[in-house]
């Protein structure tokens, strides 16, 4: 298993801008006219990516920032990228039965008519027909499990002798719900999928080792952490959070944001408000199967009536940088995540972060960027409490979470990908 962020250094450029554009209107050959101009012995790729959802179907959580933000980042060094998707948007929402094409950052994005879906899994009848008329890419990048566009995608790679690298976003390890069906799912029509990939690529070490425990051999597993926004100053208080909440500059304010769902740990930052006298919590997201009823249910028996609020999914995605700014302390107190993309959000924005060990993120926040503590709900609340307490600590771990989001910037690791690609093609 080898780890490319210990031993990568930083490269330039900037991904490209957050707009949704008709196809034609792009500087895929600007950018590529540049690459060569840089680097004129490095041959550019042509990159398939295969997965569930893309932009702007954000209610999906930070994968789908992610995966655009990878694929800017690639476009601006240069290289082609297409994806297949669906037309899934949200959970609640009904996708699109009729596919389109747009450009997204310089992207061509096929998104595939949906007639069928169940959550996350959309079926695409017109995916097997959009891939046999692509020009033939280097390579594919098959993104999440479990799911109609990435097996099939996988399979035809295979097919055609195209190699493809995979990359779980958290979801290899079954857990939560109907576990004993995605394990016996995983030993027979998802197996294909893991065990032809060229490599496996974790966004953090908690996620390798998910792999190594489905059984994929160490020297497939590359460690690949995601990108961080740009750094930004904190905005001026009160900015849009506060002002929706009607809370004062003085209110202590801890802040969730992400879907609101069983193992997000969200009830942990409920019930240690009761140790943070005075603090509000705002949990900033989508509800997923309901759970937000429960975790007013369950502020209301802690006496917390008025000190908690969701507000529901944020107007404009992702979160701006102001909202975190907002918040003395940002939690992400999760039971499992492979990497954490809205605790990388709050860094850059210089927020406090109080992240579990159960987190991939923790890994480049230990040394100074966050506070680091157990899946436990006593760890939780003590640090809760301290963190709110003390000004001078908060600000030291604003100030560090900014130096790993500049140190962690998306040209870099869409250069660190870039090579893993070649990797697969034996070319690193």
């Amino acid at each position: 298993m080898r780890d490319l962020g210990a031993s990568f250094p930083r490269t330039s450029g900037a991904p490209g801008r957050h707009g949704l554009s008709r196809p034609g209107q792009n500087g895929r050959g600007a950018a590529r006219q540049a690459a060569a101009a840089i680097c004129p012995n490095v041959s550019v790729l042509r990159i398939l990516f295969a997965t569930p959802g893309y932009w702007p179907s954000t209610a999906y959580g930070g994968p789908i920032a992610k995966m655009r933000d990878l694929a800017g980042g690639l476009v601006g060094r240069g290289h082609t990228v297409e994806v297949v998707t669906t037309t899934l948007t949200a959970p609640d929402r009904r996708p699109d039965r009729t596919g389109r094409i747009e450009s997204v950052d310089g992207v061509a994005v096929h998104y595939l008519g949906t007639p069928l879906r169940y959550r996350w899994m959309g079926i695409t009848p017109s995916l097997r027909r959009t891939l046999a008329g692509l020009d033939r890419p280097d390579i594919v990048h098959v993104f999440g499990f479990r799911d109609f566009v990435g097996t099939v995608t996988a399979r035809w790679a295979q097919r055609e002798r195209i190699p493809f690298v995979f990359e779980g976003l958290g979801m290899v390890r079954p857990r939560l719900h109907k576990v004993a069906l995605k394990r016996a799912l995983d030993a027979t029509i998802f197996r294909p999928v893991l065990a032809q990939a060229a490599l496996l690529v974790a966004a953090s070490s908690l996620e390798s080792s998910e792999y190594l425990d489905a059984g994929i051999e160490p020297g497939r597993v590359a460690i690949r952490p995601n990108g961080f926004p740009a750094p930004v100053e904190a905005a001026k208080r009160p900015g849009p959070l506060r002002s929706l909440l009607g809370l004062d500059i003085e209110t202590p304010l801890v802040l969730s944001v992400g879907r609101v769902a069983h193992g997000k740990g969200i009830e942990l930052l409920v019930r240690a408000l009761p140790a943070v006298p005075g603090a509000h919590l705002a949990v900033v997201g989508p509800d997923d199967r309901g759970l937000t009823t429960e975790l007013k249910a369950l502020a209301d028996g802690l006496g917390l009536a008025g000190r908690v609020h969701f507000t529901g999914a944020w107007p404009s995605s992702p979160v701006p940088p102001a909202l975190y700014s907002d918040a003395d302390v940002c939690g992400l107190a999760s039971a499992g995540e492979s990497f954490g993309m809205a605790a990388a959000e709050a860094a850059a924005a210089g927020t406090a972060l109080l992240v579990t060990d159960r987190c991939g993120i923790a890994e480049l926040l230990r040394d100074g960027a966050g506070l680091v503590v157990s899946y436990d709900q006593t760890e939780i609340s003590t640090a809760l409490a301290r963190l709110v307490a003390d000004d001078d600590l908060r600000r030291r771990l604003g100030a560090g979470a900014r130096g790993v989001a500049a140190a962690w910037a998306w040209p870099k690791v869409a250069g660190l990908q870039e090579d893993l690609y070649r990797r697969a093609l034996g070319n690193g």
